[in-house]
């Protein structure tokens, strides 16, 4: 089972204090409460379309601030999703401490305002020298396939996982 199947896995098992209480509320609320549910269990969100997202300039002041920028659920030190997580591990395990990261949960108008800058849905987002590179799925695609290493050093990056000899070491179960 991949690292994906068994995030969503766990966390659709997962239910929130008072789950029944907030389904109860959801059911008698009116339409515009401003209540949204998915079809999956026990997943619930604020509606955000009355929010007013950060300007496009203040996205590019962001992303070019650092070498690298991500835009994630909680800090780097707490990370509050595993694929915020797997991102800040990823990092961790290429060398890479120093970064800006922005916690979208602490402001809706960061959280809509980078899904509408990049147009990509989902959180996290990754800048790597002020280009959008994607999210989780792609940064695990590329630090297993060695093309992050090769994006990190055109933005002048050294990757730890980088040995002299100019290959790229990536530890797995067989080579610990």
């Amino acid at each position: 089972m991949g690292y994906f199947s068994r995030t969503l896995r766990l966390a659709h098992n997962i239910a929130p204090p008072n789950s029944t209480t907030l389904l109860s509320s959801f059911l008698k609320s009116e339409p515009s409460s401003g209540f949204l549910i998915r079809t999956s269990r026990y997943f619930f969100a604020s509606d955000s379309s009355s929010v007013t997202p950060l300007p496009k300039e203040e996205f590019d002041k962001m992303t070019k601030n650092s070498k690298v920028v991500v835009f994630m659920k909680g800090v780097p030190e707490e990370p509050k999703c595993g694929f915020s997580n797997a991102v800040v591990q990823i990092f961790r395990m290429h060398g890479v401490e120093k970064y800006d990261s922005y916690d979208v949960l602490k402001d809706e108008r960061i959280r809509q305002g980078i899904k509408e800058y990049t147009n990509w849905p989902t959180i996290p987002q990754i800048f790597i020298n002020g280009e959008f590179v994607g999210g989780c799925d792609i940064m695990i695609q590329m630090h297993q396939n060695g093309d992050l290493v090769k994006v990190m050093e055109k933005a002048g990056i050294k990757s730890a996982l980088k040995e002299d000899d100019g290959a790229t070491s990536v530890k797995t179960k067989d080579n610990k």
